[in-house]
């Protein structure tokens, strides 16, 4: 149920002490023998709070040595690209790991302290960087992404530029509880001893986005871009590429670590989530101000597309309209290079790609599962139902192989500069085509315990043979495109399914459903979803 208080403005009781937050970064030791103060990696990263004991200095200096040793014994032995949000905790964690880092010899590529970098831009930096060296580069992104202003986030990105996979985050991880219990082995200088190569993300990026996104068209077309950064990252590459001469309009360019300016997300709680209506509220009120107005969480990973005809699009809407366009104006393209989506997306895609002749390429929920073919030009576009996505430069080439929300809210200008039509009015015409969907996710509350046990649940599980009154025609605990457990179960029927896992990033646990019937139905759909998580949680 909804906060009293969603989608309206923060109050000064909403709002963390930042010196209190920063001063427990410090002072607060964690235990390792703690389950809940351990190094943990989700699906980007290691995130907590210093408060709680979770994201504190020994956390990341642990960390950053694991890394080092992992990045060794992989024979990575370029550079480090590390960049930062706005969050209050990534400049110290930031600091602490440029600390360790530079005290075991890595070359370090950094921006300045007052400089913040989008998780896309470090990952092009690395793709640019390997494409021209033997000796390859990684990096370290320090964001907790939409996370809460409380928190912190750390993540690592291998020399393929894109979020670590599970067997390079359980080795890092675990080492870093090691150190964590025996410190002894950390290496660490003073930051002021610290040889950094200074490193402008920026300008490179923003340039090169022609190589992806018809800028030309863009100029053009007479448009008026709304681009809200809500506080993170990309504040400084939208106000640049204002200066490249984008028809763009920074809406807000308010960098404060309490977010004072924020409106509440569902919860209540202040959330930099741009695929939530309530945390876009402001930007919502101001769509007919813009042809299109776009959000991005803290950094810049994700997007949010609002047009004056519709307002806040559903993050699934926007991806079957992105597929759609890109692979009927993306030339360069292979022409059997697939559709990437998780298989919690909705079945919309599947449609839009059965349409297109293309292959579709379900995987379970995270990023790193696109990485390969966003590597070789064998998915030109892979994206996720939480608005994250990222897709080939209109060459075939890479562009990124982590989720770029930048990219993805210059392409709904794109799209309203060549198709004369926002990507509401598409999605209409996708709707009237191949049916209505009816989407949502639930989020709850769940102990460390219940989220292990909701990981596990497989096809066995399930002992009925009806969902909604409609036979049950599968139930999947591994994903169809490749082979890759879900860490949960989906289950499937003609016109609906759902799909119930554990958050990767939170204590919470996520049940996704869709129909294609009605909203009956798909409360329906969430109600038998709850009474068999229920069960497999003993609620």
């Amino acid at each position: 149920m909804a906060h009293e208080r969603a989608g309206q403005p923060a109050q000064d009781q909403d709002l963390i002490n930042v010196d209190e937050l920063l001063a427990a970064y410090h002072d607060r030791t964690p235990d390792p023998a703690n389950p809940d103060q351990m190094v943990v990696f989700g699906t980007s990263g290691h995130r907590g709070s210093s408060l709680d004991t979770a994201f504190n200095d020994l956390h990341i200096a642990a960390t950053t040595q694991a890394i080092v040793e992992y990045r060794r014994a992989q024979g990575t032995s370029g550079p480090l690209f590390i960049g930062k949000d706005t969050h209050a905790l990534s400049l110290p964690a930031w600091t602490t790991a440029i600390e360790v880092l530079a005290a075991n010899g890595v070359e370090i590529c950094a921006e300045r302290e007052d400089e913040y970098t989008p998780t896309p831009a470090v990952s092009r930096a690395i793709i640019r960087y390997n494409r021209e060296h033997s000796a390859q580069a990684d990096g370290i992104v320090v964001t907790p992404s939409h996370n809460p202003p409380r928190d912190g986030g750390f993540k690592y990105n291998p020399p393929n530029g894109g979020p670590a996979d599970s067997d390079a985050t359980a080795v890092i991880a675990a080492r870093a509880n090691e150190l964590m219990a025996d410190p002894s082995a950390i290496r660490r200088i003073s930051y002021a001893s610290a040889e950094i190569n200074r490193y402008d993300y920026r300008t490179p990026y923003c340039q090169e986005l022609a190589t992806a996104i018809d800028l030309d068209a863009i100029k053009a077309s007479g448009l008026v871009h709304g681009a809200d950064p809500m506080g993170g990252a990309s504040v400084q590459y939208w106000e640049h590429l204002a200066e490249l001469g984008l028809p763009i309009t920074v809406v807000n360019p308010a960098v404060d670590p309490t977010w004072r300016f924020m409106t509440l997300d569902t919860d209540g709680k202040i959330r930099m989530d741009c695929s939530s209506p309530d945390a876009m509220a402001s930007l919502v009120g101001k769509r007919d101000a813009f042809s299109v107005s776009t959000g991005n969480d803290a950094d810049a990973d994700r997007h949010g597309i609002v047009t004056p005809d519709h307002g806040l699009m559903n993050p699934n809407a926007y991806l079957a309209v992105a597929i759609s366009y890109l692979f009927s104006h993306r030339p360069g393209w292979a022409a059997d290079a697939g559709i990437g989506k998780t298989l919690v997306s909705s079945s919309i895609i599947d449609k839009v790609a059965a349409k297109l002749g293309r292959r579709l390429v379900e995987v379970p929920v995270g990023f790193k599962w696109f990485v390969p073919g966003l590597t070789d030009g064998s998915i030109g576009f892979g994206g996720e139902e939480s608005a994250g996505a990222s897709f080939l430069a209109r060459d075939g080439s890479t562009w990124t192989t982590d989720k770029d929300g930048i990219l993805l809210a210059l392409l709904a200008s794109e799209i309203i500069a060549v198709t004369g039509k926002t990507p509401s009015q598409l999605y209409a015409e996708l709707e009237a085509e191949f049916g209505r969907s009816y989407y949502a996710r639930v989020d709850a509350d769940a102990s460390r315990e219940q989220k292990a046990r909701l990981g596990r649940l497989g096809a066995d599980d399930v002992t009925v043979t009806e969902l909604a009154g409609e036979q049950i025609t599968a139930v999947l605990s591994h994903a169809p495109g490749n082979g890759a457990a879900i860490g949960g179960i989906k289950v499937t029927t003609p016109s609906a399914w759902f799909a119930a896992r554990p958050s990767g990033t939170e204590d919470k646990y996520k049940i996704y459903a869709e129909s294609l019937k009605g909203a009956d139905h798909l409360a329906a759909v969430q109600s038998a979803a709850r009474d068999l998580v229920d069960r497999a949680l003993g609620a």
